[in-house]
């Protein structure tokens, strides 16, 4: 069958005017090009997915965001159209799509107070999906004790990641391992600076644990074997609940120290302390001497 080029080049032109009017977020104009395309076109593949991302985008605009679970109904919408703007935009064209409406609510829920029980109703997750990272960190530092908190240090993790790069924020790494191994899992999992990618990778290969996201508390440990020369940033970590992968961590810095310094009495007293916390994390760290 010979492909009427004129006819198929118009169906083209009208998907381009919804995109591009839902590109600008004009909702009005969108739902006018849909109806067009629709007229003329009823069966065509974009028109199911346009008109589902339109329909969502206009219910976020009658949002109010007056107390959590407000937020809580608008984020969900606004979660809800991430597959449908892949489908239409491509992964990171939906990114930078949905960047302002996740701005907007997280400017809409600056007043709302952290609770533990809503903790992703609150204005600092809503600045990270927003890719504003000091707009994060701001909201996160009005929270109390955000450092002693999973779900703010995470988000301060994450956004200091972005802002500082890996070097400054080993500190928080080994905090939120110790706190919430698995937040740091996801965390870890999500990343895309290049040396700790590296890292996961090899943690993940080589590292002998449970296998599960629980080993995440002793990444920063095992960094340590690998990465000596983190010491000097991961070693201004706060103590944290004394865990068994907090102490190994204590430990290792304590024999990098001691070998630098050539106490060989003590670094053999500091290893057996080693051995007993982690075997294989002792193996690991003879393997390197």
């Amino acid at each position: 069958m010979q492909l009427d080029i004129f006819e198929h080049g118009h169906e083209v032109m009208l998907r381009n005017d919804i995109v591009d009017a839902l590109q600008r977020h004009d909702a009005l104009a969108a739902r006018a090009a849909c109806d067009r395309l629709a007229d003329e076109y009823p069966g065509d593949d974009v028109l199911s997915t346009a008109r589902a991302l339109l329909d969502t985008l206009e219910q976020t605009h009658c949002c109010s965001l007056h107390d959590h679970s407000a937020l809580k109904h608008a984020r969900q919408l606004v979660d809800a159209m991430h597959p449908l703007a892949d489908r239409l935009f491509g992964a990171q064209a939906a990114t930078r799509w949905l960047a302002p409406l996740w701005e907007r609510l997280a400017l809409g829920a600056q007043a709302l107070a952290f609770r533990a029980d809503s903790a992703e109703d609150h204005a600092a997750p809503l600045w990270l999906r927003a890719g504003n990272w000091t707009a994060a960190v701001q909201a996160i530092d009005a929270i109390e004790s955000w450092r002693r908190v999973p779900a703010p240090l995470a988000w301060m993790t994450e956004a200091r990641l972005r802002l500082f790069g890996l070097q400054q924020t080993w500190p928080l790494i080994a905090e939120l391992g110790w706190l919430s191994p698995a937040r740091l899992d996801e965390l870890l999992r999500r990343s895309e600076e290049p040396l700790l990618v590296a890292l996961v990778r090899k943690f993940g290969q080589n590292f002998e644990g449970e296998g599960n996201a629980g080993d995440a508390a002793w990444f920063a440990a095992w960094a340590l074997i690998e990465q000596p020369n983190i010491a000097e940033h991961a070693s201004a970590a706060q103590a944290s609940q004394q865990t068994i992968p907090e102490r190994a961590f204590r430990t290792l810095v304590e024999l990098l120290g001691l070998e630098r310094q050539g106490r060989q009495r003590d670094i053999v007293e500091r290893r057996k302390t080693l051995r007993d916390l982690h075997p294989s994390l002792y193996a690991a760290y003879m393997k390197t001497r």
